[in-house]
């Protein structure tokens, strides 16, 4: 797999019927290796060591509605309170960070209600902060730590 615009981390791989699987630490399993969960397991660890979110608040690849559609979201993490405090959106890397993906997030984010968003196809992130008053987006340099209640650096 390439590299990828995040720190380096070690992973659990298993090989099983020529197809190489990575372990998920927050589904506690093997996942099929694919070039877009490369970016989702790299995400995570992003969020587990850089920015010290609890294993307990993170959520990978769930189902959610969207205008009666099932769809599924990449990764999540809670507030304690159990409201949405991030969503991630991830893609391949091959895949190019265009309007249609910040649109996909932003029909999710309709339902979900996050306040901070990230997009990341591994070599680019983009991270918003949510203006629900005026049914926008800001971008941001990074997203919070964990514990910080809102952030200062502003793009």
């Amino acid at each position: 797999m390439q590299n990828l615009n995040f720190p380096s981390y070690s992973f659990r791989f298993k090989n099983s019927e020529n197809k190489l699987s990575i372990f998920d630490v927050i589904r506690k399993k093997f996942i099929i290796l694919t070039p877009e969960e490369w970016v989702r397991q790299h995400v995570v660890s992003f969020l587990l060591e850089e920015k010290k979110y609890p294993k307990s608040l993170i959520n990978v690849e769930k189902v959610l509605m969207v205008n009666g559609l099932r769809k599924r979201y990449d990764v999540v993490v809670f507030n304690p309170n159990g409201t949405i405090f991030v969503l991630i959106e991830c893609k391949a890397p091959e895949v190019k960070i265009s309007q249609a993906v910040f649109d996909q997030i932003a029909r999710y984010n309709m339902t979900l209600d996050a306040e901070f968003l990230m997009v990341t196809n591994g070599l680019n992130h983009y991270f918003c902060q949510m203006d629900f008053e005026n049914e926008k987006y800001e971008f941001l340099r990074e997203l919070p730590t964990y514990g910080e209640n809102k952030i200062e650096e502003r793009k």
